[in-house]
């Protein structure tokens, strides 16, 4: 295939992990073009503001030169149309984590038929980590250093700490 692929690795991505961004670097790595998305979800209460997710992400992907931060809202598989993309990324930490992504993968095929997923294990440093164990660790003054980029660590730092103060 002569064509380049452009690869959409969708989430909410509140806050950015460094699983998040291991997928995104081996990514980087396998694809041309990767467009990591940002979900606009007004239904989900977040803890950061949706310029305040896209802001981590082009942050901490800044040295990744094939990778654009974006957002959409509405259904994935319209963006995807829209920006004439048909290959989503998604990781895979344990089997709860499949039986999820494979029911979403079957909708998305089943909203649009060109739709592919491509699954992607991140590294076994990662396989435990969730971006709501990163909050509550955060939220109880703990240490996240290892588990996020700093830009986030000292946003989430900060964001806690003025909640505490409150």
């Amino acid at each position: 295939m002569s064509q380049e692929i452009l690869v959409v690795y969708p989430g909410s991505f509140d806050p950015p992990t460094n699983g998040h961004l291991d997928i995104i670097e081996r990514s980087s790595k396998l694809f041309l073009k990767i467009v990591v998305a940002v979900a606009d979800n007004c239904n989900k209460r977040h803890t950061f503001s949706l310029k305040e997710r896209l802001q981590l992400l082009q942050e901490s992907t800044k040295s990744l030169k094939n990778v654009k931060v974006t957002s959409f809202s509405g259904l994935l598989a319209d963006y995807l149309e829209q920006i004439n993309s048909f290959v989503l990324i998604r990781g895979l930490r344990a089997i709860s984590d499949f039986e999820y992504e494979f029911q979403m993968a079957l909708m998305n095929r089943n909203l649009n038929k060109k739709i592919e997923t491509v699954f992607l294990m991140p590294d076994q440093a990662y396989t435990f980590l969730s971006s709501g164990m990163v909050k509550e660790i955060a939220m109880f003054g703990g240490n996240v250093s290892s588990l996020v980029p700093k830009c986030v660590g000292e946003k989430l730092k900060k964001r806690f700490c003025e909640h505490i103060k409150k």
